[in-house]
């Protein structure tokens, strides 16, 4: 794997302590909040504006990355003030401050995101986009397979002893930042003169950003308003029958399955094209919540969920690399921090339409509008963007 270069390595095993760290808190976040006094209304307000912070800012801080040229900075400060959040979430129980923590956390990965993507494809050619992305997705998705684990592990020996694992948290993002501290910034040519930017001077970015890439970000947005969070699937699966400990082993079980099959996938993707990788995991996630809309069965659930993370494997990384092939290097953090900025909003319409269609209609039909969605921005896909990936052709022409 001598495309696996060793900055490559280094993020992703920054991402995958990070990960752990994060995805150890996940399973007990809400009940920590409620036993401190927070409302199921208090906890939405405080993701929202959480996701809000992350989602605003990586547009900003990507804009800023590729005008300072520079990368590391970014991505050090952004997995430290993750890291740092950990424990500070369990030093006072008062609401404005647990806020103020949460938004600290989320600031972070809007710091990071775009500047870290950058460098992922800095170091990728066209050619092995794929790979190199789908790589870093696996290592950061054992993170949430192994985060998970261990907060089941710890609070099998120590119930409810919810304070002492956010400090026990803090290690594995003690660790991130150890292993942060060895990346290198490789110089980057930056036009001059360099002028100062605005909170949401990334938005022109839109203007000026090739018609490729606008016509492939309005795809992937309007797929992501019917992406609803996957705390609706995980609800489904409750209401099916599964006990708590149950659901959270089918998260775990698709963070797994996500992690084992992010590699080769890219690998795959990179034979066949990004398009229609892209587009036969949009296809896996219709026949996913299809199957959430018109089943109930237990065992039909798991072979979805088995599904659910082939499709996460098929996209996340594979929608992050077709970005970075259709925008200019010199703009590749703003290209994607401004994409991640759009999709982080569009993520908090996609949970509320599909509380309220939940709320009115029902749990099946939640699954039902996404399918039907999703299969037209399939459609989209195939006929309006002409995008053709560097494929076997252009290979060939690099060897």
């Amino acid at each position: 794997m001598k495309y696996i270069t060793k900055t490559i390595w280094i993020l992703s095993i920054v991402s995958f302590f990070t990960d752990t760290a994060s995805e150890m808190l996940y399973p007990v976040m809400p009940i920590y909040l409620k036993s401190i006094g927070f409302s199921i209304a208090l906890i939405g307000i405080l993701e929202g504006v959480a996701e809000a912070t992350a989602g605003l800012s990586k547009g900003y801080f990507g804009k800023l990355s590729d005008n300072s040229g520079k990368r590391v900075p970014f991505v050090q400060i952004g997995y430290g003030l993750s890291a740092l959040s950990k424990p500070m979430m369990a030093f006072f129980a008062y609401p404005l401050w647990i806020f103020f923590v949460r938004t600290i956390d989320r600031l972070g990965k809007g710091i990071r995101t775009g500047a870290r993507d950058a460098i992922l494809s800095d170091e990728a050619t066209q050619q092995t986009k794929g790979k190199i992305f789908g790589f870093h997705r696996s290592m950061d998705t054992f993170g949430a397979v192994t985060g998970p684990l261990l907060a089941l592990l710890y609070l099998y020996f120590y119930p409810e002893d919810y304070i002492t694992l956010f400090y026990i948290a803090f290690i594995p993002g003690l660790f991130s930042i150890f292993a942060s501290s060895f990346l290198k910034d490789k110089r980057i040519n930056i036009p001059e003169p360099k002028k100062p930017i605005s909170f949401f001077s990334f938005l022109t970015y839109w203007k000026v950003s090739p018609i490729k890439y606008r016509k492939v970000v309005i795809g992937l947005l309007v797929f992501t308003l019917f992406n609803s969070s996957d705390v609706f699937l995980l609800l489904k699966a409750k209401q099916a029958g599964l006990d708590d400990i149950s659901v959270i082993g089918v998260y775990i079980f698709y963070n797994l399955i996500f992690a084992l099959f992010a590699f080769p996938i890219g690998i795959m993707a990179d034979k066949i094209g990004l398009k229609k990788m892209f587009i036969f995991g949009l296809s896996l996630f219709a026949i996913v919540y299809f199957g959430m809309g018109f089943s109930n069965h237990i065992y039909t659930f798991i072979a979805l969920f088995f599904l659910y993370g082939i499709y996460g494997a098929a996209t996340e990384g594979i929608s992050k690399a077709w970005i970075s092939n259709i925008s200019d290097k010199k703009d590749t953090a703003t290209a994607i921090g401004t994409f991640a900025g759009f999709q982080s909003i569009c993520t908090m319409f996609a949970s509320s339409l599909a509380g309220l269609i939940w709320f009115t209609y029902g749990a099946s039909w939640t699954f039902l509008v996404s399918g039907f969605a999703t299969i037209l921005v399939i459609l989209y896909f195939t006929i309006s963007v002409k995008y053709n990936d560097p494929d076997k052709n252009s290979s060939k022409i690099a060897h």
